[in-house]
């Protein structure tokens, strides 16, 4: 909390990858707070194997937090955005998600599944409000997107030997791992009222990877 963000801030404990908790968070943050604004999609886990490897649970338990629960979380606050008539709803992908990996057919199905949850639930969106007293031209609009980012200097990454993350590096035009706040800078950009004009997208911010 500080001057530009008064108010209070509240911690809501929940398991994504139930559907029924990720109904009831939202119902909470909106009874304490009155309103939802914006929703980030940005849980995530990795259970990697190869595919003749991977058991039902690995498969089940990625889909179930990194796709499902961002369906699930996403459909309950859309039906608060829509009687407001405004909201942004953004999902953070993966560059995976485009390229596939070997022993991430679970996580990269996950995260190529948020491309379409997102462009379907912006098609929605505009359906919705076009059919309430609020269309989707007025004000800040009701948007949603997504962001996928390439390999990111996080503790997903901690554990992959040097030798691998110095072959990725390489791989990357920019020649780097990109930082959590370069992602942060477009959520927040796509968070903004005046990006209103925006929904549908998905955003790569990946040093260059899919030049």
């Amino acid at each position: 909390m500080n001057a530009e963000y008064p108010g209070t801030i509240t911690v809501h404990n929940g398991n994504i990858g139930e559907p029924e908790d990720c109904r009831r968070v939202v119902r909470e943050v909106i009874e304490q707070h009155g309103r939802l604004d914006i929703l980030v999609n940005n849980a995530g886990i990795t259970i990697d194997k190869t595919v003749a490897k991977m058991g039902d649970e690995d498969w089940l338990r990625v889909i179930s937090i990194n796709l499902s629960g961002a369906f699930f979380v996403a459909q309950a606050a859309l039906e608060h955005m829509l009687v407001r008539g405004t909201g942004r709803i953004i999902s953070v992908s993966s560059v995976i998600g485009e390229t596939g990996n070997i022993g991430q057919a679970n996580y990269a199905a996950s995260k190529s599944g948020l491309f379409g949850l997102t462009k379907s639930l912006a098609r929605e969106a505009v359906f919705m409000l076009n059919r309430s007293p609020r269309p989707a031209g007025d004000g800040p609009g009701l948007t949603v997107n997504g962001v996928t980012p390439g390999y990111i200097a996080t503790d997903m990454l901690a554990t992959i030997p040097d030798k691998v993350l110095e072959r990725l590096r390489g791989q990357i035009p920019v020649g780097r791992l990109g930082k959590p706040e370069e992602i942060a800078r477009v959520v927040a950009f796509l968070a903004a009222d005046e990006s209103s004009y925006i929904t549908g997208q998905i955003w790569a911010v990946n040093g260059g990877l899919d030049m």
